[in-house]
């Protein structure tokens, strides 16, 4: 039996994120000459630094990867709907929030080489084991075992998006992170609960 409070905090999760998605996804505000064209200083490629850099390249893969648990589930018959619903949920939150950063890189003259970076066990990133157990359980059993790996794959991005709000410059990329904190932490409490629950 699931918890009253699931579908509550699975509602509440959705609205933060979506709310300081949008925010983070909202075109930078520029300001105008005297002629009414934009002013230069002001663009998005000039108000960031390495730190932001870093967190779009090492943030895309670990979106790519939580993107890739939620498909390999979704796929799957026999597992409980409420991690369905949540799955759907994740993936439909960090598919458009990876095009956005890709497209930070793109302004900012940056690659997408965070792989380089990443520190497998400390950033929550599945190693190629962790991924073939998920794709090859099945029912109840695929759903609890990504309820576990989804759980230390959100912890790693909070830690990341902590770092980049005390590091990082761009009000864009400190708004994602804020978001990312918020909405992932609400997301462990659900899936706390579903745990218990299955």
């Amino acid at each position: 039996m699931i918890h009253a409070r699931v579908p509550f905090l699975i509602i509440a999760a959705l609205t933060v994120g979506l709310t300081l998605s949008a925010c983070a996804g909202a075109p930078p505000a520029t300001t105008a000459d005297s002629n009414g064209s934009p002013a230069a200083d002001v663009s998005a490629a000039s108000a960031f630094n390495s730190d932001d850099v870093m967190f779009a390249q090492l943030m895309i893969p670990h979106h790519e990867q939580a993107v890739e648990m939620s498909d390999d589930l979704l796929a799957k018959d026999g597992v409980d709907p409420a991690i369905i619903d949540l799955a759907t949920q994740i993936k439909a939150a960090q598919a458009p929030e990876i095009t956005t950063m890709q497209g930070w890189l793109n302004d900012w003259d940056a690659t997408e080489d965070g792989m380089a970076g990443m520190d497998h066990g400390t950033d929550g990133m599945m190693s190629n084991d962790d991924m073939m157990a998920l794709q090859d359980a099945s029912g109840a059993d695929a759903g609890a075992l990504y309820l576990t790996q989804m759980i230390m794959h959100h912890e790693g991005a909070i830690a990341m998006a902590k770092t980049e709000l005390s590091d990082g410059s761009s009000a864009d990329a400190l708004a994602l992170a804020e978001a990312i904190v918020s909405s992932q932490s609400i997301e462990i409490a659900v899936m706390d609960d579903l745990l218990v629950a299955n």
